[in-house]
C-alpha cells in the first residue's frame, strides 16, 4: 500500500513538473515578444476612444447646424409675418389697430436680431468644434499608423515563433489533464503570484530553485522521498524533487592530482 501512495505522489509531482517545463517553454516564447502585445491593446483602446470623442464631436456638429437651420427658419417666418403686418396696416381702420400691429412688426423685429445673435452664437461654436475634430482626426490617423506598425511587428513575431507556441499548447492541454484538479488551482494561483512564472521547483545546490532560499539537509532527505507534497517554506512553491550535483569528470580529477605534487615542489624549491 505504502509502494503505491509513493508512486501515486510521485506521479503528481511528475505530472506537475512536466505541466511547469511547459508553461516555462511558452513564457520563453511570448517573452521574445516583449511589450508589443501590450501596447497593441493599448494603442487599440487608444483608437476606440479617439472614434468615440470623434463621433461625439461630429454629432454635436449636427446639433448645432440643426439649430442653426432652425433659428433660420424661424427668422425666415419673422420676416414673413413682417410683411404680411405691413400690408395689414395698410388696411387699418384706426390708430389702436396701426399701433398694435405696429407691435407685432417691432417684435418679430426682435425675433429676427435674437436669431441673427445665436446664429453667430453657434456659428462660432461650429469652428471652435471643428478645430476640435481637425485635431482629433491627426491623432487618429498618426495613432492607426503606429498600430499598424505595432502590428505587424507582433505578427512578425508571432509567425516566427507559431509553430513552437502551437506545439506547446497542445503539450499543455495534454499535461493539464494527467493534473490533480486541486494541485492545478494551487499551482494556478502560484504561478500567477510568481515574478518568474515558476511555481513548480527543484532543489538545487541545496537551494529552492525558485526563490533561492537554503533548503536543509533532511527536507531535501524527504523531498527526494516523495511520499508527500512538500512546498518551500519561503515562498510557497511546490518542491518536485532535488536536482542531481553532476560530478567532475575523471580528466579533470587527474589533472588536478597530478597538478599538486609539482606546485608542491615548486613550493619546496
Amino acid at each position: 500500500m505504502a509502494t503505491v501512495t509513493e508512486t501515486t505522489i510521485a506521479q503528481k509531482l511528475e505530472a506537475l513538473l512536466k505541466l511547469q517545463t511547459i508553461d516555462t517553454n511558452l513564457d520563453s516564447i511570448r517573452k521574445v515578444r516583449g511589450d508589443l502585445p501590450e501596447e497593441v491593446r493599448d494603442l487599440e483602446d487608444e483608437i476606440m476612444g479617439l472614434e468615440t470623442r470623434l463621433a461625439k464631436f461630429q454629432q454635436d456638429v449636427a446639433d448645432f447646424e440643426e439649430q442653426i437651420s432652425n433659428y433660420r427658419i424661424a427668422k425666415k417666418n419673422s420676416d414673413n409675418l413682417i410683411i404680411k403686418y405691413k400690408e395689414q396696416q395698410m388696411n387699418v381702420r384706426n390708430n389702436r389697430e396701426f399701433d398694435a400691429i405696429s407691435k407685432e412688426i417691432e417684435l418679430q423685429g426682435i425675433e429676427m436680431e435674437i436669431a441673427d445673435k445665436r446664429i453667430k452664437e453657434i456659428d462660432f461654436k461650429v469652428l471652435n468644434k471643428n478645430d476640435e475634430i481637425a485635431s482629433v482626426e491627426s491623432n487618429l490617423f498618426e495613432r492607426k499608423k503606429d498600430l499598424e506598425i505595432k502590428q505587424n511587428e507582433l505578427q512578425v513575431i508571432i509567425a516566427e515563433s507559431e509553430e513552437d507556441e502551437q506545439k506547446s499548447l497542445k503539450d499543455r492541454e495534454k499535461a493539464v489533464k494527467t493534473v490533480d484538479e486541486r494541485l492545478f488551482k494551487s499551482y494556478t494561483k502560484l504561478r500567477d503570484n510568481a515574478r518568474n512564472g515558476l511555481a513548480v521547483v527543484l532543489v538545487k545546490r541545496g537551494a529552492c530553485g525558485g526563490c533561492f532560499s537554503s533548503v536543509p539537509p533532511q527536507r531535501q532527505t524527504d523531498i527526494k522521498d516523495k511520499k508527500k507534497i512538500l512546498v518551500c517554506e519561503h515562498c510557497g512553491r511546490v518542491f518536485a524533487g532535488v536536482e542531481d550535483v553532476i560530478p567532475a569528470p575523471e580528466k579533470e580529477k587527474k589533472s588536478r592530482a597530478k597538478a599538486a605534487p609539482k606546485a608542491e615542489a615548486v613550493a619546496a624549491e
